[in-house]
């Protein structure tokens, strides 16, 4: 068993989920935040050619290709949260009844939120809708934490703009090294809605560790998964980066 319960900061993990998971003690996480892959990849159409601009990126990274079943997270999603705990699955139109199906039977609760991006990718040939919403999957029991703001505040429903300029992590050619990096405002908005300060959040397909940001940021531990290790690589140089306040 790894044991997290000494965390002061963060613990990145170079491994599969599965494997990671296991090794986690029982009832040891706060809040369960992550970004699985979507298994999208398949239905891209590869890059969009135009004759007067630069070409948009339309295709994911292989491990998208993956075949992801939400059922072989939820046990293991089970036993490593705390009884009080939270988890917020980012996923995508295709796979969320697969999610409703695996969850839904194992939480007091299982609801979803809508991340509207202000600043979708244009729909230049306007053949459909402009692809500019996200969904995210919630899952709890009774008396879970939830730090309820305003009415107004507290709808299932957040905008803000996709990653981009200065936080997008970079490769060594300067290309974006995520395909799916999520904007940090996003993230902390679900951590402090839904842990509490030196609360432990985990992350099990962490990329680039902009959950980890996130975290640290608002004066959470936390703990990230992650197979890919140049992926790892940088969401450590991130983590060491980030000025946590007065902590622990």
């Amino acid at each position: 068993m790894i044991d997290i319960s000494g965390i002061d900061s963060h613990l990145l993990i170079n491994s599969d989920c599965f494997s990671a998971l296991r090794e986690l003690p029982d009832q040891s996480v706060d809040l369960i935040l992550t970004d699985p892959p979507y298994n999208i990849a398949k239905y891209s159409t590869g890059n969009m050619k135009f004759d007067w601009r630069s070409d948009i990126n339309n295709d994911l990274a292989e491990w998208d290709l993956a075949e992801l079943r939400p059922a072989d997270l939820v046990g293991e999603f089970k036993r490593v949260l705390k009884p009080a705990g939270n988890i917020f699955i980012f996923c995508s139109y295709n796979i969320i009844g697969e999610y409703h199906r695996a969850f839904d039977p194992e939480f007091d609760t299982f609801q979803f939120m809508v991340w509207h991006k202000t600043n979708p990718v244009p729909n230049f040939r306007k053949s459909s809708f402009l692809n500019s919403c996200e969904l995210i999957v919630t899952c709890w029991n009774k008396g879970h934490t939830w730090n309820f703001t305003t009415q107004k505040d507290m709808h299932n429903f957040i905008e803000s703009g996709i990653c981009m300029g200065s936080e997008r992590v970079k490769d060594r050619d300067g290309r974006n090294l995520h395909p799916t990096q999520k904007p940090i405002a996003i993230l902390e908005k679900i951590i402090r809605l839904a842990s509490n300060e030196h609360d432990v959040v985990l992350d099990c397909f962490s990329g680039v560790g902009s959950t980890g940001v996130a975290a640290l940021k608002n004066n959470r531990r936390f703990v990230g998964i992650e197979i890919d290790k140049t992926y790892m690589e940088a969401a450590e140089k991130r983590l060491s980066g980030v000025k946590q306040p007065l902590l622990l």
